[in-house]
């Protein structure tokens, strides 16, 4: 079989579609929602009214970029889940919609899953079994991933995500939305081991970044009631300390899985990915435990639907479709 697939994302602030053919990506169309800067966060609703405008115009650039006609096309897929449940809906909406109009059949695509799957766009890809550190905005995850369709979550954070201890400590220093990747540069010219912050020891391979927030919100407190720009004369410093602290988190359970298990073939996936530190970090881990590593492209790292895609591809071939009758899971699980 070599399917066609349209597959839609729509999690949260980016709309996106993409096409694949054969397993191979045609086109892979975002269009990033800014509105958002100006409240420091996404909004939910504004999030979901701009799908509405963006959907339309994104589908048919996807389909225009990469030369498919709606005839050529085998089945739709769109993002389940999890995300924001009003923006879930609108992506879920119109994919049924347009694979009713069309008489095709539908597949619905964990969009977690879709993360790791993104690995298998380009080469090199993992071998399995392979572990995974799943970052983001929403989720932090260590997934054994034994082939495309079998994964299971060996730990995860039992409080807040690492991608949003990223932006919500960037916030507390005064950084604009998105604040997680102006960190990560700022971290670049910085002195990590300036500032400590403590490292929370969860049992097992779980996590937890609520701790690391409390801290920095005190640390800033404290330090500029005692110098007025305090933040600003120390703030490279500052940024590459809570990084530093950050990674260093994410790395202790990761070694510790990945010797537990005796897997060498690692990967990241999910937004936080796109970290420049955690990028270097892994490397330097791969050649100090001998790991085979694999880092996506930037542009599989963020939300984007050539990763939806690519799970399309794989529940397609297994025959794994849903129906008509398929709702938005905000809190889908892997």
């Amino acid at each position: 079989m070599n399917p066609t697939l349209l597959a839609i994302e729509s999690s949260c602030d980016e709309t996106s579609a993409s096409v694949i053919q054969n397993g191979q990506v045609l086109s892979n169309i975002v269009a990033t929602q800014a509105i958002h800067e100006q409240y420091g966060g996404v909004v939910p609703e504004l999030a979901s009214r701009a799908h509405q405008q963006n959907i339309i115009p994104v589908v048919s650039q996807a389909l225009q970029k990469a030369n498919i006609a709606k005839s050529q096309l085998d089945a739709v897929a769109f993002t389940r889940g999890p995300g924001l449940l009003g923006a879930l809906l609108v992506g879920c909406s119109f994919a049924k919609s347009f694979a009713l109009g069309l008489n095709l059949p539908l597949i619905e695509v964990n969009h977690m899953q879709a993360h790791i799957l993104a690995h298998f766009i380009d080469d090199p890809k993992p071998n399995f079994p392979f572990l995974c550190l799943t970052v983001s905005g929403g989720h932090t995850q260590i997934v054994l991933v034994r082939s495309h369709l079998d994964m299971e979550v060996l730990g995860q954070t039992t409080d807040d995500a690492v991608g949003e201890a990223f932006d919500k400590s960037a916030k507390l220093l005064g950084l604009p939305y998105p604040g997680g990747p102006m960190l990560d540069k700022l971290a670049a010219t910085g002195d990590p081991n300036r500032f400590p912050f403590p490292i929370v020891n969860m049992d097992g391979y779980d996590f937890s970044f609520s701790g690391i927030k409390t801290s920095i919100l005190n640390f800033v407190k404290k330090n500029s009631a005692a110098e007025a720009d305090f933040v600003q004369n120390h703030l490279n410093d500052i940024c590459a300390s809570i990084q530093w602290t950050l990674i260093q988190t994410l790395m202790k359970k990761l070694v510790l899985a990945a010797k537990e298990l005796g897997i060498k073939e690692i990967a990241i996936a999910g937004g936080v990915s796109a970290n420049s530190g955690l990028r270097a970090t892994l490397q330097e881990y791969a050649q100090k435990h001998g790991w085979n590593v694999y880092i996506p492209a930037f542009e599989y790292c963020t939300d984007n639907a050539a990763m939806i895609a690519m799970a399309a591809h794989y529940q397609y071939l297994a025959g794994d479709f849903t129906t008509q009758y398929a709702s938005p899971d905000p809190r889908l699980k892997v």
